[in-house]
């Protein structure tokens, strides 16, 4: 609540005192959308999608939408709501993971690339929306250099996913990181762990980020291949580059 709602207000209301309407870029989340058996999710989620909230995180980062978009409605920013996939493959040092349940999604690819054993606590099967760390930097950066007439909506904008499965993403190490690197892969499901990850869309489609000229990444393996040229310090195992 701290990091989530209150930073969040307090940078509104600092905002407010300025008066000078400046541009104030949200950063939410694919996860104020969560399957659950009173409210499934569509098949495809899309700007206009009803948020089906299932964590106090994605009920946070909901409210600072809405927060923004008040803001933004009573003239004192220019607000921007972006949700961002999950970012994958992120830097860092391998071996220092964090407790975000969606951090496999970088570690299954950073830590065997650096020689290290790491598990995948869900199933090969499971389909996942992701965006490189450039892909998505590259989305705030142009959500921020819109005009209102650009933007449109006060509504939040779904930034571009490519939509891949766990398996997939597994390939692609072997693909880039040889066999070697693919065996450090400890297949165990994290019950916990699978049953948040579960909730999660793997399909998002993103028409008003593409009005703006955004693209999702073409494909995993392209992202791994990118992790590699950008952190060779960190990279012990690769096949190719």
């Amino acid at each position: 609540m701290r990091s989530n709602f209150a930073a969040t207000h307090g940078l509104l209301e600092a905002c407010r005192t300025l008066g000078s309407r400046p541009t104030f870029l949200f950063a939410s989340s694919l996860a104020v959308f969560g399957n659950s058996p009173e409210q499934p999710t569509p098949p495809v989620i899309t700007d206009d999608t009803l948020p089906t909230l299932q964590s106090s995180y994605g009920i946070q980062k909901f409210i600072g939408e809405q927060l923004v978009a008040d803001y933004a409605r009573e003239g004192l920013i220019r607000g921007r709501n972006v949700r961002l996939m999950t970012a994958s493959v992120r830097p860092g040092r391998p071996g220092r993971p964090n407790g975000a349940a969606s951090n496999f999604l970088s570690s299954m690819i950073r830590e065997p690339l650096a020689g290290q054993r790491e598990q995948v606590p869900v199933s090969p099967d499971t389909e996942v929306a992701l965006s490189s760390p450039g892909h998505t930097t590259v989305g705030l950066v142009r959500a921020a250099q819109m005009s209102d007439n650009e933007w449109g909506a006060r509504t939040a904008v779904n930034l571009p996913a490519l939509r891949t499965s766990v398996r997939e993403m597994a390939e692609a190490l072997r693909k880039v990181g040889g066999q070697p690197a693919y065996d450090l892969l400890d297949w165990q499901i994290d019950a916990p762990v699978a049953k948040i990850v579960a909730t999660w869309p793997g399909h998002v489609k993103a028409a008003r980020a593409a009005a703006l000229g955004l693209e999702p990444d073409a494909d995993f393996e392209s992202i791994v291949r990118e992790y590699v040229r950008e952190n060779p310090d960190l990279v012990k195992r690769t096949a190719s580059r």
